[in-house]
């Protein structure tokens, strides 16, 4: 009758065990990354998608660039407004007073600067009596 393990089967359960723990903890380390970039995503999309609904109800849109930053955030924001002067609608006809709107964010990550970007078009005299 058996009592216990012999040594020689102890290593090569240990050495499953280690394998199996390696794995385990290299997933969870990905994991940890993943969370962390989708939720760095989120914050630009959301400062992102932030400025541009403040470009987008001013009342009057005037063309040039304007540049801010994200208070405590450090990225940086560059709003470019302007004229559309070739747009057609289905029918040929020209669109007057539509704009581009384009905001720029950019922000220092991962030991490089990283970028993204939104745009939309809007009608110059959309609040306007």
């Amino acid at each position: 009758v058996r009592r216990g393990f012999l040594l020689l089967e102890m290593v090569p359960a240990l050495a499953v065990f280690g394998m199996a723990a390696t794995g385990f903890a290299v997933a969870l380390h990905r994991m940890a990354s993943v969370a962390a970039l989708a939720q760095s995503e989120m914050r630009i999309t959301r400062i992102l998608d932030s400025a541009l609904d403040e470009t987008l109800s001013l009342p009057t849109l005037e063309e040039g660039v304007t540049n801010s930053t994200v208070a405590e955030t450090g990225i940086k924001l560059d709003t470019t407004i302007e004229v559309l002067d070739k747009m057609e609608n289905q029918d040929g006809q020209f669109l007057q007073e539509m704009y581009r709107i384009e905001i720029k964010a950019r922000w220092f990550e991962n030991s490089a600067w990283q970028e993204r970007a939104v745009e939309t078009w809007r009608y110059g005299r959309m609040y306007q009596p």
